[in-house]
């Protein structure tokens, strides 16, 4: 295809790669999600979710169960809005439908004329498979060379942090992607701890994030506790970290004992598989580390939590 001039993007991870490969002014409309970089929220937003986001994450979950059994949508797509914004290509992704638009939203009554739209879509639960899709994508919208670039970039972002931490201690990390239920960080969360110098406890990289009980947690009884929720910035996340605190087992962990347990803005840094994910690494080996890289990012994508034990 010829090189897009109205870019619509109904996936955060999307939009943020649009913005690095110097295709920015070429969006014309955004999901509801896409708020990184920050001016991006000016533009037309083209999805709504389902279900209410605003309630806990107990609610959250419940609402997203109850319409997977009824075969229900998570998200609709404003294809009246679509038609109007004229896109070149439309961008989503065919990871993960609880967490964003997925061609599957579209497909629900979607217009003639919009299924013609060319349908780009990321895909990847691993850090290698995510900078392959950020190539093919790059490469599909006329920037194969700033492709590459921006990949050959964050490789050396994670090579930097390893090299690092490759001769340090390595404790033993528990990284939770959800509060109520708990949910155990997998996809490429593992593999963001290895590079950050620890041990992955919980979570399998490469697979889903699952649900698991407290107890699973106790029993793994980690260094570290790291919780950074779906969606969630830190302020939220925080929020509900009293659900955490108060859970059977909580104060016997090592992780409490010591007072390393942390909250993380799991939205833009951990859930998300922009290049913002490129920067996690980093961010978890202050938390990991902290006698050996400086707390840049303490305050704004984590902290420790107060009272603990």
């Amino acid at each position: 295809m010829n090189e897009p001039q109205r870019i619509v993007s109904l996936l955060a991870s999307a939009t943020e790669l649009t913005c690095a490969l110097g295709l920015g002014e070429r969006l014309v409309g955004r999901s509801h999600e896409c708020d990184f970089p920050a001016w991006v929220r000016e533009l037309p937003e083209v999805s709504r979710p389902t279900f209410d986001i605003h309630g806990s994450s107990r609610e959250i979950d419940e609402h997203v169960r109850t319409r997977l059994r009824a075969g229900q949508p998570l998200y609709q797509v404003d294809e009246a809005r679509l038609l109007q914004l004229a896109p070149d290509v439309l961008l989503t992704q065919t990871h993960c439908e609880v967490c964003a638009v997925s061609p599957a939203d579209l497909a629900h009554g979607a217009p003639a004329k919009l299924g013609r739209t060319p349908l780009l879509a990321l895909r990847g639960g691993t850090i290698s498979e995510i900078l392959q899709s950020f190539e093919e994508v790059a490469a599909v919208l006329g920037r194969a060379q700033a492709g590459a670039a921006l990949v050959a970039e964050l490789r050396q972002k994670l090579l930097s942090v390893s090299e690092r931490t490759r001769a340090l201690s390595r404790p033993r990390v528990a990284c939770l992607e959800w509060i109520e239920p708990v949910f155990a960080m997998g996809n490429w969360g593992p593999e963001l701890v290895e590079l950050a110098g620890a041990q992955n406890v919980l979570g399998q990289a490469g697979v889903h994030s699952t649900t698991l009980p407290f107890q699973a947690v106790c029993e793994a009884d980690p260094d570290v506790l790291i919780v950074a929720p779906c969606g969630f910035g830190l302020e939220r996340a925080r929020s509900e970290m009293h659900l955490i605190l108060a859970q059977p087992g909580f104060r016997e962990l090592r992780a409490a004992k010591s007072g390393r347990v942390f909250v993380c803005d799991g939205n833009l840094y951990f859930n998300r598989s922009s290049p913002s994910l490129f920067e996690t690494p980093e961010i978890l080996a202050e938390m990991l580390h902290p006698d050996q890289f400086e707390p840049r990012h303490e305050g704004s994508a984590w902290q420790r939590i107060d009272g603990v034990p």
